[in-house]
């Protein structure tokens, strides 16, 4: 996807008409906006739009997952990383750093802008129903996702909805919006809009555009997640998961695992690294939402995902991120259990296994580093799996459960949440393992709201070890440590000793640790870590939260050398967010 727009009727180039705008609304000579007089009110022309609005997507994939990974403690830049990468690990990012832009983030909503401005719903088919309905909810959802990212990263920023066109509006001073306000005010924009289909354009080069938009379930869910509305963010998730193969669907976490195959502890058995690769929209998919990236690095918006993570010719065989040692020591204090004797007895991996194969085995699974020879001198390669494609993946499956379990643990239902760690759900899990602990009628009704249906053969089918039907079901935390619901050493936390009301505190902040810990065993090196860390530290309004395990991105022996590295202090929560290019006019 070229990172042009296709111009046509009557539209214009916008670079000669904000010439002499300010920064903070710069356009780049591939922008276009409609002339006043024109209406979007033809089929080809919001195709041409639509797509013209993921190109300017494209601008944003790597520091998408760039931002939300090298602030946080999962990896480490190496000294082969460019200077902007080492800003952002150091948390002393300039304003030239490539990845500090906010206005590539605006020409997005720009565009947004301008299309909702011009599209013209009230267009019918033959049918009667809104002929651009389906383009018009994909933009808002564009939107939408596209200032949470800026919140995210900036804090408080400038909000409008209505298109930049003059001088004198790109020199206007907008109202600004915190995180939660933004979110809050954007959950009201999509909800309306939540039920409608995705826009149906076929393929987009070898791509097909239907793993290209960001469901407004999955965005709701995020989005009141953030706010702190957190029943309604597990209903936002939950919806997704039962409409995202159609009505009333089934979308089953699967049975996607990395497991030791024998006693001797030797070989390893894996069908989830793959998935990383599959980016075909399929009933059974993992990746639901990517943004395209070039093909051809002259195309000026080619990922370099892959020059970061993976060894090549191109880069001299050295990586610019490699794993942190928090994150190999997280992985190792895991524990991993199987079945044996027909179910009749746990066996648990022993926990001195070298080559990184102690503990949860995701890491060994995605992560290889080895020792080779390159134009006579003995390198180190390293090959992430996470990143072999030229897209960038956004939203996967596991996302949406795992952020599901956080909605419901701060909803006050951490049985539910842990349940989603351990075994996975079904009714019959939630009815004998989250009913039992619902206090009032209430409690009971919400989550009895959640029908997750089973049989032998159909719906969410989890693993029963005296059964002999096959299962789609697993708990998260079982795609790396076996099977969960059986392991002594991961168990819902507790503590009979404090009165109800502690307790479930107690608990909700325990399995808080458990999720938070699970999205790094889950998705490291993906870009969420940063915000995850980020999004309970401002919760449970505790810098240390964030800070001590940032500090600790190489370990506990290491901590001083971290804190002398980093420029900022992380106690300081105005420290957590990039600054603003100071020609944008912008405090």
């Amino acid at each position: 996807m070229k990172t042009k727009y296709l111009l046509f009727g009557g539209l214009v180039a916008a670079s000669s008409l904000l010439s002499a705008c300010s920064d903070f609304f710069d356009q780049d000579s591939d922008h276009v906006i409609f002339a006043d007089d024109y209406e979007l009110n033809q089929s080809s022309d919001t195709i041409y739009s639509l797509t013209g609005i993921m190109s300017k997507m494209q601008a944003l994939g790597d520091r998408t997952v760039l931002l939300g990974e090298v602030r946080g403690d999962l990896v480490d830049v190496t000294n082969s990383a460019n200077a902007d990468l080492r800003e952002l690990a150091q948390f002393d990012v300039s304003d030239g750093n490539r990845y500090n832009s906010p206005k590539d983030y605006y020409a997005v909503i720009n565009n947004c802008n301008l299309y909702l401005s011009k599209a013209d719903t009230a267009v019918r088919n033959s049918a009667n129903k809104s002929l651009f309905i389906k383009e018009y909810a994909a933009v808002k959802a564009y939107r939408a996702w596209t200032y949470l990212q800026l919140a995210l990263n900036y804090g408080k920023v400038p909000f409008y909805t209505k298109p930049i066109t003059t001088k004198e509006q790109a020199e206007a001073k907008y109202p600004e919006k915190d995180i939660v306000d933004l979110c809050n005010t954007l959950v009201a924009d999509i909800a309306p809009l939540a039920d409608v289909e995705i826009p149906g354009l076929g393929n987009i080069g070898i791509t097909d555009s239907r793993m290209l938009y960001f469901p407004i379930y999955v965005l709701l869910g995020d989005l009141n997640l953030w706010a702190g509305n957190y029943k309604e963010a597990a209903m936002a998730y939950y919806k997704y998961i039962t409409t995202a193969n159609g009505s009333n669907s089934y979308f089953p976490i699967t049975s996607r695992s990395v497991m030791w195959t024998g006693p001797e502890w030797v070989s390893i058995g894996d069908n989830w690294s793959n998935m990383f690769n599959s980016e075909i929209f399929t009933t059974d998919r993992e990746i639901i939402t990517m943004i395209a990236g070039d093909s051809i690095p002259s195309e000026g918006n080619y990922s370099q995902l892959r020059n970061i993570y993976n060894s090549s010719a191109d880069n001299d065989y050295k990586v610019s991120l490699v794993p942190s040692e928090s994150l190999k020591e997280l992985s190792q204090r895991q524990v991993w259990c199987y079945l044996a004797n027909n179910g009749r007895d746990t066996v648990y991996a022993p926990s001195n296994l070298t080559r990184n194969r102690a503990g949860d085995l995701r890491l060994v699974s995605c992560w290889r580093s080895y020792q080779s020879v390159y134009e006579g001198n003995t390198v180190t390669r390293q090959f992430v799996s996470k990143f072999l494609t030229r897209n960038i993946h956004v939203y996967r499956r596991a996302t949406v459960y795992l952020r599901l379990a956080e909605a419901l643990n701060r909803a006050g239902y951490p049985h539910f949440a842990y349940e989603i760690l351990s075994e996975g759900v079904n009714n019959k899990v939630t009815e004998r393992d989250v009913l039992p602990y619902c206090k009032t009628p209430a409690d009971s009704a919400f989550v009895k709201s959640f029908n997750f249906p089973y049989s032998s053969n159909s719906g969410y089918i989890v693993l029963d070890a005296g059964a002999e039907h096959s299962y789609n079901t697993i708990g998260l935390h079982s795609r790396g440590c076996g099977l969960s619901q059986y392991n002594k050493y991961y168990l819902m936390p507790d503590d009979s000793t404090l009165s109800e009301k502690e307790r479930l505190d107690y608990q909700i902040r325990k399995v808080e640790d458990m999720i938070v810990d699970e999205g790094a065993l889950e998705f490291a090196f993906e870009g969420v870590r940063y915000y995850d860390l980020l999004r309970v530290a401002l919760r449970r309004n505790d810098p240390s939260y964030l800070a001590d395990r940032i500090y600790a991105r190489r370990g506990a022996e290491r901590i001083s050398e971290v804190k002398s590295e980093i420029k900022a202090d992380l106690t300081d929560r105005a420290n957590w967010f990039l600054s603003w290019n100071g020609k944008l006019g912008v405090k």
